[in-house]
């Protein structure tokens, strides 16, 4: 049987397999939101502008070109008619190959839809991208003859056949019509064209690739008034002229764009480095983040900065955490937004609200490296909050903070997916340049990279004078210009900082990351992003993260449990060391460098340190002595011995705050010292001194004059100095903020496909007439019969196992129609197979409205 043509979009809807149904709502997923009662709501909602530009954003280049010249062309458009708009007169076969799948992909979107003969675009489409005065077009062509003539009187347009050699026609729509014949007849306008003056040529070119509008004084010049009476520029206000689509056309040689871009910029020049070298520089790369993150855990082990009244942190704690992890304020708001998105530090919700370590910190610290390294880049992969735009300024005016409010960036997570896609698609330890990866990224997106999101693009160019009109066409955006090449930039760093890349070419446990196959050959890069895999969902991240992690942890350095100690007060340590070990030396010795190796130095205060926190100085020494490969140098052996021997001799208790010591002539030595003149200390025994500072500030003003008191209780034994670590109470990572409804899973999309089969079958199935109806039935209305014929046809439907169409009403008050097969009938209810549910289903009788028999042929 032939199927007829569809005359609208829910009828091709219905001619679509299940299939292709699941394929738009794939594409366009704010269908599902909520899933739709039929096919009808189904188009209705498709649609919808919100619906519409949210769709034309997700177009690459070419089928956004394609769609736009729809949008210039006859509708409905025949494809030979698209063809010739997108090739024009001398043919291109790049862009007459490309073309076929352009239209599928907006036939599939649901953005195009009719056969081959007669394409349409929607509605709202043909709206968002037709041309007009204030909404110029990329195509740069201008309106019809048609519409550029409305409203001009009768005779004007008579004089502009005279002028042009066209006979007189009887009313302006033939008058229109002759015009219009005439600029789409290239050989007689070619003719046309030959008599013109060289000033109207020039005008003409000047204006052929758009705006085509120009103003005009009250006197033209005569190459002007030549191009006026022939509407080769035709009014467009009081003394704006445009020029006509049509004679644009015919002087663009049939072409409705300057450039057309049927395939993706290629993703070169490609640089190709061994995968091994990648690998390892990666993973040196990783246990770098490792350190850092573990370095900022220890900077707040304390107690961080305080939380600013608007929310983040200040520009001044910024630097400080900058300063303090050896890095730059940009790189240091990433590392803080990293922790912060793996829920390793928060605010701890005081009054005095200020930032800390949470106990997750803890949990983070003990595990293995690689794991720890999983669990920051399952943070990272589906988080919107940007750390790039840190310092930049919000609508208001007001700089945004690291860790503050308004960071979140909704496209970050899929960019991100997206860039690391692309890498993945080149051969194991290539790399290619950012701006290729760029320009990749724009064409496959340019609505989003030129125009702000929810607006279709447009020219920021005014409308030229044809005696002077600017030639330039609008830019492409460069890197900094949209917030898209932005996100895509700072993921090429924060991959290559978290160790995903090495030497900017994607690691191997980078490609299991997004799910590539490391083994399998690249894939091509000419494949458009529409049937690219969409950005993680925060579960698929920690499951991929821990696949990847699995890869680079034969990679990670081994932890070290000695150091190499030196003559010059110094140790080495060749590699990562062991946590005990690390923690002991922090304490023991300041850190001088990092790198490879770390340098420790022991100074007489680092030591000084590691007595106040109940180290002997024999403990020191058999410590030391376990932990290295090289014997205990003499200088360091001395210096421990000599702070030891020191240490202690002073002691300082609270009175407010007292000074006590054995030795006298040392106590007469700090009296007579004019550095503690600050701490106006008297003499009240031989070997006491009191103070009237408390004990924390006299401790600090002896050290720094050289001494190395220790504290001590009222039972008069020695304080450890041990500072208690400070958490928050247990807090959540942050959410991220979805870019739009989430893509659907495979289970919805049967289901939903179902429900649409099913609702539709309901909405449309052909009913049996009533015997005597009383109204004429209202279509879509639910059915009405009274509870004594319900129940009748429930049981004779159960006795015929027929289909019935009902009207329900559920519980909520939400009424619905839909087609049942009854299977039993018995204590107010009917239980029947429900179509539109595909399950069975219980329903009480007198929630139903009415009940009405299908055609025979209608199921």
């Amino acid at each position: 049987m032939t199927t007829a043509t569809p005359r609208t979009l829910a009828e091709e809807l219905r001619t679509r397999s299940d299939r292709g149904l699941a394929g738009l709502l794939r594409a366009r997923p704010d269908l599902l939101n909520p899933v739709p009662g039929d096919l009808t709501q189904l188009a209705t909602r498709a649609g919808t502008r919100a619906s519409v530009v949210r769709a034309v954003e997700r177009l690459d280049t070419f089928a956004l070109q394609t769609a736009e010249a729809l949008a210039v062309a006859p509708d409905p458009c025949p494809y030979g008619t698209l063809a010739a708009l997108m090739t024009g007169d001398a043919g291109d076969a790049a862009v007459a190959a490309a073309l076929p799948g352009a239209v599928a992909v907006l036939r599939a979107q649901a953005l195009v839809w009719g056969p081959d003969d007669r394409l349409r675009l929607v509605r709202t489409a043909r709206e968002l991208l037709t041309p007009s005065a204030a909404r110029p077009s990329p195509t740069g062509l201008g309106p019809t003859v048609a519409e550029a003539t409305a409203g001009m009187s009768p005779g004007r347009l008579q004089e502009i056949l005279a002028a042009a050699g066209l006979p007189a026609t009887h009313d302006p729509v033939s008058a229109v019509a002759a015009l219009t014949a005439l600029f789409a007849d290239r050989a007689r306008m070619a003719a046309l064209l030959e008599t013109a003056p060289a000033e109207a040529a020039a005008v003409l070119d000047r204006l052929l690739w758009g705006p085509p509008y120009g103003a005009v004084t009250d006197r033209p010049a005569a190459h002007l008034r030549w191009l006026l009476e022939r509407g080769l520029l035709l009014p467009a206000g009081a003394r704006n002229v445009v020029l006509p689509r049509e004679a644009a056309l015919h002087l663009r040689a049939g072409r409705a764009h300057r450039a057309p871009e049927p395939a993706p910029p290629a993703l070169a020049p490609a640089t190709t480095r061994d995968p091994q070298l990648v690998d390892n520089a990666a993973a040196g790369q990783a246990f770098t983040a490792l350190a850092t993150v573990e370095e900022l855990l220890k900077e707040w082990d304390l107690g961080g900065p305080p939380v600013l009244r608007a929310g983040g942190l200040s520009v001044r704690d910024l630097k400080r955490t900058a300063v303090a992890l050896d890095t730059t304020e940009p790189l240091a708001a990433f590392w803080l937004e990293l922790a912060y998105a793996a829920g390793l530090i928060a605010s701890d919700g005081e009054a005095d609200e200020r930032y800390a370590t949470t106990p997750a910190a803890e949990d983070w610290l003990q595990l293995p490296d690689h794991e720890r390294w999983a669990a920051l880049v399952a943070a990272w992969l589906p988080a919107t909050r940007t750390p790039g735009v840190v310092g930049t300024a919000d609508p208001k005016g007001r700089a945004l903070a690291a860790l503050g409010p308004h960071l979140d960036r909704s496209p970050a997570p899929e960019v991100r997916h997206r860039v690391l896609t692309l890498l993945a698609t080149l051969p194991p330890g290539t790399a290619v340049p950012e701006q290729a990866l760029l320009a990749r990224l724009r064409w496959e997106r340019p609505l989003r990279a030129a125009a702000p999101a929810g607006r279709p693009p447009t020219s920021a160019s005014p409308a030229p004078s044809p005696a002077a009109p600017d030639t330039t066409t609008p830019a492409a955006p460069t890197a900094t210009d949209d917030l898209r090449s932005r996100l895509a930039q700072w993921a090429l760093t924060e991959a290559e900082l978290l160790g995903i890349t090495g030497r900017t070419a994607l690691a191997t446990h980078g490609r299991t990351l997004i799910g590539a196959d490391a083994n399998a050959p690249a894939a091509s890069t000419d494949t458009a992003p529409e049937g690219a895999t969409p950005p993680l969902t925060p579960a698929e991240a920690t499951a991929s993260a821990a696949r990847a992690a699995a890869l680079l942890a034969p990679l990670l350095p081994e932890p070290l449990d000695h150091v190499l100690l030196q003559a010059d007060l110094t140790a080495v340590a060749p590699g990562p060391l062991r946590r005990p070990l690390a923690e002991a030396l922090d304490v023991l010795a300041d850190v001088e460098s990092k790198g490879g190796a770390t340098v420790y130095r022991f100074t007489p205060g680092s030591v000084r340190r590691a007595l106040d926190a109940g180290r002997s100085a024999a403990e020191l020494q058999a410590f030391l002595t376990t932990h290295s490969r090289t014997p205990v140098p003499q200088p360091l052996a001395y210096l421990i011995d000599d702070v030891a021997r020191r240490h202690g001799r002073l002691r300082i208790g609270a009175a407010t705050a007292y000074v006590r010591c054995d030795d006298d002539a040392l106590l007469s030595e700090i009296l007579a010292d004019r550095r503690a003149a600050a701490l106006r200390l008297r003499r009240l025994a031989p070997t006491v001194l009191a103070a009237q500072t408390s004990p924390d500030q006299l401790l600090d003003g002896l050290r720094a004059m050289g001494y190395a008191p220790a504290a001590e209780s009222a039972a008069g034994d020695v304080l450890v100095s041990r500072a208690d670590s400070y958490r928050t109470p247990p807090r959540t990572a942050p959410t991220p903020v979805p870019d739009g409804p989430p893509p659907p899973d495979r289970t919805l999309l049967e289901a939903a496909v179902r429900a649409l089969r099913a609702g539709d079958l309901a909405a449309t199935a052909e009913r049996k007439p009533a015997a005597a109806p009383t109204t004429a039935p209202t279509p879509g209305a639910l059915p009405r019969t009274t509870s004594a014929e319900t129940l009748a046809t429930m049981q004779a439907a159960v006795l015929t196992s027929s289909p019935v169409w009902i009207g329900y009403v559920n519980a909520d008050g939400a009424a619905s129609q839909r087609v049942i097969a009854p299977v039993r009938v018995e204590g107010g209810y009917v239980t029947a197979y429900d179509h539109t549910s595909d399950e069975v289903r219980t329903y009480p009788l007198h929630r139903i409205t009415g009940v009405s028999e299908l055609a025979d042929d209608a199921v």
